[in-house]
């Protein structure tokens, strides 16, 4: 069997794992999970990770593999998701890699930079300072610090710019030197990228309709368990969305309408974010949509054979 892989992409909400998991079946593949929220044990309605159901159908690789207590980073799921990859190999499964972060499929493109680990205080330090300044602000300073940043990073890109000012302030060398010197570690793999180009109007009508089914599910609970834990705001877990806007309902700073309608815009935020990261970072990737699900799929194997 040829080294090969598959990368399906797409904003959140736009059905990437059932795609995914028709695709397993025909082409005898499992797959390997690239949703930094998905990652995490203790969220498995608000992270929108695969039910049981859909777990069974095809096997599943690094979802909950970690605790919301840990910090996981890009490197360390490239680590984990590489041994994944090679075992799939060695069993004859093709891999598909499913997800929404973007920051994850880059590493198996383009590699990722030798950086050493930003130490806590550093990192602590940064994020203060970027609550403090907000975002323009802290982007001005962090021009002054590392010019290389212009043009690079957008100043709404706020934690590229948080991650930028770690570096440079750390390792007194720009993020962009060291991105500079990578290389793929797939590059005599056959990659096959697929892009879910979701029209706006059903995304936002998928979006809506899975914020529904996760208080049903009980979401809350999920938001109960993990605030018990008093976590610091460096934990990445407090990204996910729900988390804050969960937490104000049930300190009776917000109605559950509200609740749920901030949770709407913020994941439409993040669909719009994706699919900017995908224009700038996705371009030679194939960017497939159909309504009728089959003729999704028919476009999805041939654009993988």
């Amino acid at each position: 069997m040829s080294k090969k892989i598959i990368l399906l992409a797409g904003p959140t909400a736009s059905g990437k794992s059932k795609l995914a998991i028709h695709l397993a079946k025909k082409l005898n593949g499992e797959i390997i999970n690239a949703d930094s929220m998905q990652i995490y044990k203790e969220f498995t309605i608000l992270s929108s990770r695969p039910n049981k159901s859909e777990l069974k159908k095809v096997k599943h690789h690094l979802y909950g593999l970690i605790s919301v207590k840990k910090y996981f980073s890009a490197g360390d799921w490239l680590k984990e998701a590489k041994k994944k990859i090679k075992l799939c190999l060695k069993n004859k499964k093709l891999p598909i890699i499913v997800g929404g972060t973007g920051l994850y499929f880059n590493t198996i493109t383009k590699g990722i930079s030798k950086i050493p680990d930003i130490d806590s205080k550093t990192r602590t330090k940064v994020r203060n300072l970027f609550k403090k300044l907000g975002y323009k602000k802290f982007y001005e300073k962090l021009l002054i610090l590392d010019p290389k940043v212009k043009n690079k990073i957008l100043p709404s890109d706020s934690q590229r710019s948080q991650r930028a000012y770690e570096v440079k302030l750390k390792t007194n060398k720009s993020l962009f030197d060291w991105i500079a010197n990578t290389e793929s570690d797939f590059l005599n793999y056959d990659i096959k990228k697929i892009f879910l180009n979701t029209p706006r109007e059903e995304l936002l009508a998928k979006i809506y309709n899975r914020t529904e089914q996760m208080f049903k599910q009980n979401c809350v609970a999920e938001v109960k368990k993990f605030n018990a834990f008093k976590l610091k705001k460096i934990f990445s877990a407090h990204k996910l969305i729900g988390v804050q806007e969960i937490t104000k309902y049930l300190d009776k700073n917000l109605t559950l309408d509200q609740c749920k309608e901030l949770i709407n815009i913020k994941t439409r935020q993040y669909a719009k974010r994706q699919n900017t990261w995908a224009r700038g970072h996705m371009k030679n990737w194939n960017k497939l949509y159909s309504k009728n699900f089959s003729i999704l799929i028919k476009k999805s194997l041939k654009a993988v054979s």
